[in-house]
């Protein structure tokens, strides 16, 4: 029976080590300012996954040429929207492409951003297998958002934009937390604090999973 254990632990220090064992498949959740795209470098640096970005996967599909990048071509031309299923096409062929080439895993970042695309990217990830593992929520007082984005000094960044912004994300996007809390997959982290602190309790909820 001690041999078992033994041999339980060295198989556990094992795959702990073994990075190429690691499957994460996570989104990120939280309002403008909330510190999402500060702690997104220090979770691919640690677990190696890769960040599907749709304006990345949108000039990377038009610089190829592919059916759906010259579908796109002429809406980014023009500066406005790519149809939703131009863009759902793209993620989909990314995710795809992901699932074969990096095998640590994904992060999407800036989508879904309501219930709409929530649902087409379940649907997604069940035509090519590859289900969420978790959804990371970034919590962050509002007051204290506006009182970040107001301190980056930017041009655009005036507390009447940053308020719209927040209420458009109320309307829209919030509503994904409880979508993803029935679904069992929301993990809320607390959003304040040094960027180190945040980093540990990111690293505290990734490691469960890793």
């Amino acid at each position: 029976m001690a041999l078992l254990w033994i041999f339980a632990g060295i198989l556990t220090l094992f795959y702990r080590q073994n990075e190429s064992a690691i499957i994460m498949r996570i989104v990120l959740l939280g309002a403008p300012g909330s510190g999402k795209g500060t702690q997104t470098d220090a979770i691919i640096a640690r677990y190696g996954v890769s960040t599907v970005a749709t304006g990345d996967l949108l000039r990377a599909e038009v610089a190829a040429g592919t059916e759906l990048g010259q579908r796109a071509k002429p809406y980014m031309d023009a500066g406005e929207l790519v149809p939703f299923d131009i863009v759902l096409g793209m993620i989909e062929n990314g995710l795809k492409t992901l699932a074969t080439t990096n095998p640590k895993g994904f992060m999407m970042d800036g989508f879904p951003r309501d219930l709409a695309q929530a649902e087409a990217l379940d649907q997604i990830l069940a035509k090519i297998n590859q289900p969420l593992d978790l959804v990371l929520f970034f919590e962050v007082d509002y007051e204290e958002i506006v009182k970040r984005l107001l301190g980056r000094g930017r041009a655009d960044d005036n507390e009447e934009t940053i308020r719209n912004r927040l209420r458009v994300y109320e309307e829209k996007t919030a509503p994904l937390i409880d979508y993803y809390n029935r679904k069992g997959l929301l993990r809320t982290v607390k959003g304040t604090g040094t960027i180190e602190e945040i980093g540990a309790r990111i690293r505290a909820v990734l490691d469960e999973i890793a």
